[in-house]
């Protein structure tokens, strides 16, 4: 997929008023940030901007914000405290619930070339997510009062039609400005635009994550594409159920059963492979609280686990069929673990796909979320070529939909 979008290297930022929409939202734990990867990722945009003597007003949203009382713990000013540190300079925070008022105003009012302001989180105002009918057209007006060009560099907010995300730049758009997108919207869309549209075969597409509900037109979108499809993590026992198969108390969507068996005689047709698994880590329940090792566990095969167990984790055998399955190929998408990652007993499978992965010399793109998550906590995360800040927009993606935050961008 060819991005025939203008970047910020299509327009000239020197003294303009540029808004840049970020995805700033990071974890926090006692207003400290646990995990830098989404401000580490927004530099090379901004530092670009700065160069190009632009003044620089970011925003971003953080956290889900469900009414306007609920705003604890959710400022974006950890975040202006970090990219201070990492820019080197100040970057002025305007503390505003409003977003964009006086208060912001009077900032990018004072700004010199080569300034960064930080806006407070957009989800402050409760019409940053109404509907695209309506889409918060009086904020995403404000925002655009506050700026001459418009650059989306939040791929993690990219599949939102959100009035920071998409609908400002209609109203750039009115005043002669310029809407772009960012480094880091460039890298996504080409890594995965092109493992989708052109990949270099064999093309191997790795699925897993608790529900086939959250990945029906993907599985059926990769179907089309890739070369053999691994399916791993609590989604795999509907496919194995409609297959025939017993599988105890494992997670099952029944009303799903029908779409699997279509995706199973779609996959003999294409001639495409799809391995599902062949033995299971099985145990009495779901571990309560998560991090317990103290799990006791049995391996059995997929298709006849015990009435009283539940399947939590792919099994050895399946481990080395999916491992030699990825030996071969010359790309790789993975999005979503093969079990329940989060407790180390049940963290084998996935262990073992990121390490294939990791030795593979294949292109290999990690569908952001919980894939990219364990990715990054096994230690592997520069073992990979490509990993995707956004979860749910590499989802849409792969499923071949059309990004809000993307199409709303100017054409070259």
């Amino acid at each position: 997929m060819a991005l025939n979008k203008k970047t910020v290297d299509d327009f000239n930022a020197k003294g303009r008023r540029v808004l840049v929409r970020c995805d700033f939202n990071v974890p926090l734990k006692g207003g400290e940030i646990t995990d830098e990867t989404r401000i580490n990722a927004a530099l090379p945009t901004i530092k670009k901007l700065i160069g190009d003597g632009a003044k620089v007003i970011l925003c971003s949203h953080l956290g889900k914000v469900k009414s306007a009382d609920d705003k604890a713990g959710k400022s974006l000013a950890p975040v202006a405290a970090k990219l201070s540190e990492k820019l080197g300079k100040d970057v002025k925070f305007v503390d505003d619930d409003n977003v964009t008022g006086q208060a912001a105003t009077d900032a990018v009012n004072a700004m010199a070339e080569g300034d960064v302001v930080l806006l407070q989180n957009t989800r402050f105002r409760m019409d940053e997510e109404t509907k695209p009918e309506k889409a918060g057209d009086s904020f995403a007006k404000e925002l655009s009062e506050l700026a001459d060009d418009y650059v989306c560099d939040a791929f993690g907010s990219a599949h939102r039609a959100h009035a920071s995300v998409a609908v400002v730049t209609k109203f750039i758009t009115e005043k002669g400005g310029t809407n772009a997108v960012g480094y880091l919207m460039e890298k996504e869309i080409k890594f995965l635009g092109n493992a989708v549209e052109n990949p270099v075969r064999p093309f191997v597409a790795i699925l897993g994550g608790a529900k086939v509900a959250d990945k029906l037109a993907v599985i059926d979108n990769l179907l089309n594409k890739c070369d053999t499809l691994i399916i791993g993590g609590g989604m795999a026992y509907t496919f194995v159920k409609a297959q025939g198969g017993k599988v105890g108390n494992s997670l099952i969507d029944d009303s799903k059963l029908d779409y699997c068996k279509e995706m199973i005689d779609k996959a003999e047709k294409l001639g495409k492979k799809l391995l599902l698994p062949v033995d299971t880590v099985a145990a009495d329940g779901f571990p309560d609280p998560i991090d317990n090792p103290d799990i006791s566990t049995v391996v059995v095969n997929t298709d006849s686990i015990p009435d009283d167990k539940e399947g939590l984790d792919i099994g050895p055998e399946t481990r080395k069929i999916y491992a030699d399955a990825v030996k071969s190929a010359k790309t790789v998408v993975w999005n979503g673990p093969m079990g329940v990652s989060e407790n180390p007993v049940l963290a084998a499978g996935t262990v073992a796909v990121a390490e294939a992965l990791a030795a593979t010399d294949a292109t290999t793109i990690i569908g952001g979320g919980d894939s990219a998550a364990a990715v990054n906590n096994l230690g592997f995360g520069d073992k990979m070529t490509h990993i995707s800040t956004g979860g749910g927009a590499s989802l849409e993606f792969l499923e071949g939909k059309e990004l809000p935050g993307v199409i709303s961008a100017d054409d070259k």
